[in-house]
């Protein structure tokens, strides 16, 4: 026998014992059958190289590296079976049509509505960046922050720069970022803040040794959190790409960041925290402040991820859909909900809610572009307006319903956000907060132009096939 054929043997051999235990493998495991299949047939049907790309992209490491930190024991309300009872009773200012919403969120988050909240809304890296480098500037004792991207560019040696500072005056700073998201910059940002002497923790990082190639369960929270007073969230990296007003901005991205005072803090803190401690394996032993009444909104944190958090942004985007009865407004880059949204979506638009999805007409991510296109007939033919705004591409992420009821956070609206990411939003209750980001999403709408339902069938045969071909890997884009 030749060396080419005795290796080929020996590959077989080897395909033949791996192909039936990952196939199996997902069968057990994965919770979307679609995802289910398709692995299955990477597995079987990729010699060697489909058993060894489940076993790198594959599995879920985050549920394991969760219950080895202690973070597995919170369960929701539904696992504990008195979803209700064993809640915080819910602040009386709540609209009743919306109380029943709020238990919902009750049983899905490990926080409780809180009263108090001041939210204010930073448009663009324009509004963001100064607001969030002058809270750092201010910092006496604490900074937190956590992001997907901070970039090395001038916004990111800004930020770099201001929290050296921080650390010098003797300010506790620790900072995570993304293991993926740090390479988006080079040299990567993690590496020249640690030479500036912060402590530094990258979630997830890819190695070689032992083999780590998580490519999908990332952390898209975006938190800055200082002496337990202030707090940012939002959709918004840290880099120049959000300043819309820079010259040679080749990337200008449209975004919202939030800037949070009031009870509403000390959860973003909680939430760094409780990933600081998934990283590290370190907690930090400094007490949480208990931020005082600072507003009129109430506000609650809840986190979605592939650890025991998983589905529950889905299931809240899903009861809010069917608690809608005037109107839902939805903004976001990336549209390729799950099943059971689309359901929601065309059932509230089936009752008269008035349904106006947002969504960039130039996207940076064209494939999802293209794989919405092909599933966007199921909604626009149920009466959902479907507007497409024009450039710069809009990185905003946006729920509000009936004008008072409002999400803002990290999470889009699809497979990669929605399953595989671990993604932070805020629930907000209040008429006036929404209005405005009413007006922004309708105003985004009014620059653009409506899509139809015959512009969707009429598309030609070539870009059909192509955004066909696109949805059918959406759970994996």
């Amino acid at each position: 026998m030749s060396d080419y054929a005795f290796e080929t043997l020996i590959a077989l051999l080897f395909h033949a014992v791996l192909a039936p235990a990952t196939a199996v493998h997902a069968l057990l495991y994965k919770r979307d059958p679609r995802a289910a299949f398709g692995w299955i047939a990477v597995c079987i049907l990729f010699p060697l190289a489909g058993p060894l790309i489940y076993l790198f992209f594959g599995l879920n490491r985050a549920r394991g590296r969760a219950q080895q930190l202690g973070l597995a024991n919170f369960r929701i309300g539904y696992e504990r079976g008195s979803a209700i009872e064993q809640t915080a009773p819910l602040p009386d200012s709540i609209r009743n049509p919306y109380r029943e919403l709020a238990r919902i969120g009750q049983a899905l988050s490990r926080h409780p509505l809180v009263s108090g909240n001041q939210v204010d809304t930073l448009i663009n890296g324009e509004q963001a960046y100064p607001a969030m480098l002058d809270a750092i500037a201010s910092a006496r004792h604490q900074i937190q922050l956590t992001t997907y991207i901070l970039d090395n560019d001038e916004t990111g040696t800004a930020f770099r720069e201001a929290l050296a500072r921080a650390a010098r005056r003797g300010v506790d700073v620790r900072v995570l970022i993304d293991g993926i998201g740090d390479f988006y910059s080079w040299p990567r940002s993690s590496a020249m803040l640690r030479r500036a002497g912060l402590r530094v923790a990258r979630f997830l990082p890819p190695r070689l040794l032992p083999p780590t190639l998580a490519i999908n369960m990332r952390n898209h929270h975006k938190i800055l959190v200082v002496d337990d007073r202030i707090g940012f969230t939002g959709g918004m990296n840290l880099g120049d790409r959000h300043l819309l007003d820079k010259t040679g901005n080749r990337r200008p991205t449209a975004d919202l960041h939030f800037v949070l005072e009031g009870p509403v803090v000390a959860q973003l803190r909680a939430e760094f925290e409780r990933i600081w401690r998934f990283t590290t394996g370190h907690e930090d032993r400094s007490l949480l402040a208990h931020p005082a009444p600072d507003g009129e909104l109430i506000c609650r944190t809840i986190t979605d991820g592939p650890d025991e958090d998983l589905d529950r942004l889905t299931m809240l985007l899903t009861a809010a859909l069917a608690e809608a009865r005037h109107s839902v407004r939805i903004m976001t880059p990336y549209f390729l909900p799950p099943r059971e949204l689309i359901g929601a979506i065309q059932a509230a638009a089936v009752r008269g809610v008035d349904v106006v999805l947002v969504l960039p007409e130039k996207n940076n991510l064209p494939y999802i572009h293209w794989a919405t296109r092909n599933m966007l007939w199921e909604i626009l033919h149920r009466g959902v307006r479907v507007c497409y705004q024009p450039p710069p591409f809009n990185h905003a992420k946006l729920f509000i319903v009936d004008g008072y009821y409002t999400l803002i956070g990290s999470t889009n609206w699809d497979p990669r956000s929605l399953r595989l990411n671990f993604e932070l939003q805020v629930e907000v209750y209040g008429a006036d907060f929404a209005a405005p980001l009413i007006r922004y999403i309708d105003e985004a709408a009014g620059r653009g132009r409506s899509v139809t339902l015959e512009e969707v069938d009429g598309r030609p045969f070539p870009e059909r096939l192509r955004d066909s071909l696109c949805w059918l890997f959406s759970p994996y884009l």
